[in-house]
């Protein structure tokens, strides 16, 4: 990983205490936030899709625009697609509204500055953005204003989370509720400040499953990303867990959930100390995390995002229950074949024995973990999965972990007609080849990875 120069935060510039913005936002299957996103595998022939407009560590006067089918790996889609018409543009929340366009809310000003609006713009199609106009946020003897951040409740009523501080203490910061009063978001009803998370709490981000309301806060003293509950969006809440609760470390701040196809839930957030940018998943509702990883490409570029998932038309398809055989993107002679039980990338030609051209024919099917992702068998009936990441086939021993380990979710490949297959209970973790040898390994954001793990199905060889 390439280390970057450590990112002071603003408080830290200030009063060495940084304070970044609040942030909150429901992510699920709601439509005016996600469109049609579901937490599944895409069906045949759509993809999901992954949208973040950052701002960046060199410049907080623009923000590009990145995509993603899988969470993990950002590609850029523009550069500076939106410059604001005056001041700054930081800490941009974006969502699907449900009139069709992508907004934009924005902190308008840098963290020296006071800042009593925020900003908001809109886009037909993500990169072609148009300015709307600023809101002076109603708080009484306000000095900042940091982080909107849109939130759509279950019942479809949009919010807006944004951290708020007053003049009698400009650095300590307490999240507020402003609810949209018509459906063109143009009117907001009075702040309400959300009860339980108390001062100096930032960059508050919630998420909502059932009827609890889980929120993850920043705590400015310790610099630990915490976690909260409630019943009610606007409080009280209980705060959970406290310190280094999640592994995740201190001095991270800006986190961001989503849900993931496998049903898992990503945050990420801001390594400001070490200037990375990271994310960890969770599949048991937020008790236990796995170990923070830096994101690909554009760690230490990005700064403060939240993410826009949905499922759009023109993802790869592969028929099921056919065999087919499947040939190296960029060896173009060589195919997976099974070896010794194991998933290699040997030649395979019209010269070679009926043995292994058997070996390199395999049977797609229905994910066994996930109908919508794809398996594959063997001619003994055995199945492709992962064990200590290397690619092999082994008999389906019926439980939950084999399911999960032998099913891939497609994404689409670098070459024509090319797919790649992503570990569905390794978000981020290809079927990828090195040395010849077929592995699940982590993207690591370059064009040489999204080769070696590209892969066209042909004819079969049997």
């Amino acid at each position: 990983m390439t280390s970057h120069p450590a990112a002071p935060s603003r408080r830290t510039l200030l009063r060495a205490l940084a304070a970044l913005p609040a942030s909150a936002v429901l992510l699920g299957e709601t439509p005016g936030l996600l469109g049609t996103a579901l937490a599944a595998a895409p069906p045949n022939g759509s993809a999901t899709r992954y949208t973040i407009v950052p701002f960046l560590n060199s410049d907080d006067g623009t923000v590009n625009v990145y995509q993603s089918d899988d969470a993990t790996d950002f590609r850029l889609l523009r550069s500076s697609a939106y410059t604001p018409p005056a001041n700054r543009i930081r800490d941009a929340s974006v969502i699907r509204h449900t009139d069709g366009f992508y907004y934009v809310t924005y902190t308008t000003h840098t963290w020296q500055d006071p800042s009593t609006t925020i900003g908001f713009a809109r886009s037909s199609d993500r990169v072609n953005w148009t300015f709307l106009y600023d809101y002076t946020v109603p708080v009484a003897g306000l000095s900042r204003a940091w982080a909107p951040e849109w939130f759509v409740d279950s019942d479809g009523s949009v919010s807006i989370i944004v951290s708020c501080s007053t003049a009698n203490d400009e650095w300590i910061f307490t999240p507020y509720l402003l609810r949209a009063a018509n459906s063109a978001l143009t009117a907001w009803g009075s702040p309400v400040a959300l009860s339980g998370i108390g001062a100096n709490h930032i960059d508050t981000f919630i998420v909502k499953t059932g009827s609890t309301y889980h929120a993850f806060p920043k705590n400015e003293t310790t610099k630990y990303i915490e976690y909260a509950t409630a019943s009610n969006l606007t409080g009280p809440y209980t705060i959970r867990r406290t310190g280094d609760w999640a592994g995740w470390g201190s001095y991270r701040e800006g986190p961001a959930l989503v849900r993931l196809d496998n049903g898992g839930w990503r945050i990420f957030f801001d390594g400001y100390g070490d200037g990375s940018y990271y994310y960890s998943d969770s599949y048991d509702t937020f008790a236990t995390w796995s170990a923070p990883a830096a994101l690909p490409a554009i760690s230490g570029t990005a700064r403060h995002f939240t993410v826009v998932k949905e499922t759009v038309t023109g993802g790869p398809t592969l028929a099921r229950n056919v065999t087919r055989s499947f040939r190296s993107a960029n060896y173009s002679t060589r195919y997976w074949q099974q070896q010794s039980s194991l998933l290699n990338l040997p030649v395979v030609s019209a010269a070679g024995t009926t043995a292994e051209k058997q070996a390199a024919t395999f049977t797609v099917v229905a994910g066994l973990a996930d109908g919508s992702g794809c398996s594959f068998r063997d001619a003994a009936g055995n199945y492709l999965r992962h064990w200590d990441f290397r690619a092999r086939f082994d008999p389906n021993d019926g439980t939950s972990t084999f399911a999960k380990d032998a099913t891939f979710i497609l994404r689409a490949g670098t070459a024509s007609g090319s797919v790649r297959f992503e570990s569905y209970n390794y978000p981020g973790r290809y079927l990828r080849h090195y040395a010849y040898q077929l592995r699940v390994e982590r993207s690591d954001g370059t064009d040489l990875f999204r080769q070696d793990s590209s892969f066209v199905p042909v004819t079969a060889w049997a």
